[in-house]
């Protein structure tokens, strides 16, 4: 059976975890969150792609008009992209009906929450670290189902605390499940948010 034409690696792991969609920041690579992943379920599939839009040769996930400043439409083809991918990768993989966790930093985690609220007929579940809101209007999508795991830092230039809170608002008004964990900090994945997404992931969908 042929493998999904995007770049991307892909480990088997427990079929009674979560797979892990692997989504990494601005000029990362597929191996980026391995370390992040193997922390908060070890024995969990990794399927990781690669981020297909280049800015000035560093990967990313969909383009920006300049810092902060997210191309809309583009953010929407992309995570249409990311969407039919991972449907493929589901046949590809022989993965059927298993339970798939998008696990992005950053940008990554930006084009997860794209997808959770444009496809969740491909993305359900996302563990989102330093995230903010990546389109402003959403469709009125019943999202009832969906969990979102937010971890942000409320001193974060990068992904505004404002921002930040009102992703949260558009999933919560879509009923969708949110689970919100703020630290004290900037743009990074702590060891609180780790922990977070551990307790997280082993509670019931």
């Amino acid at each position: 059976m042929s493998t999904p034409a995007w770049p991307h690696r892909f480990h088997e792991g427990d079929p009674d975890e979560p797979v892990l969609l692997l989504l990494h920041g601005t000029g990362g690579s597929p191996d980026d969150l391995v370390g992040l992943a193997k922390e908060i379920s070890p024995r969990s599939a990794l399927l990781a792609p690669a981020g297909p839009v280049s800015e000035n040769g560093m990967a990313r996930w969909f383009r920006r008009l300049r810092e902060g400043v997210f191309d809309h439409e583009d953010v929407v083809r992309r995570a249409d992209q990311l969407a039919e991918f991972v449907r493929e990768a589901r046949t590809s993989y022989q993965l059927g009906t298993r339970r798939l966790v998008a696990v992005g930093f950053s940008n990554g985690a930006n084009i997860a929450a794209a997808t959770a609220l444009l496809r969740p007929d491909a993305i359900t579940e996302v563990v989102a670290f330093a995230a903010m809101l990546p389109v402003p209007e959403p469709p009125a999508l019943d999202l009832t189902g969906t969990r979102v795991l937010l971890s942000n830092g409320t001193r974060d230039p990068m992904a505004p605390t404002e921002s930040a809170e009102d992703l949260v608002a558009k999933f919560e008004e879509r009923s969708a499940r949110v689970t919100a964990h703020w630290h004290p900090g900037g743009h990074q994945i702590t060891l609180d948010g780790v922990a977070a997404a551990r307790d997280w992931l082993r509670e019931t969908p």
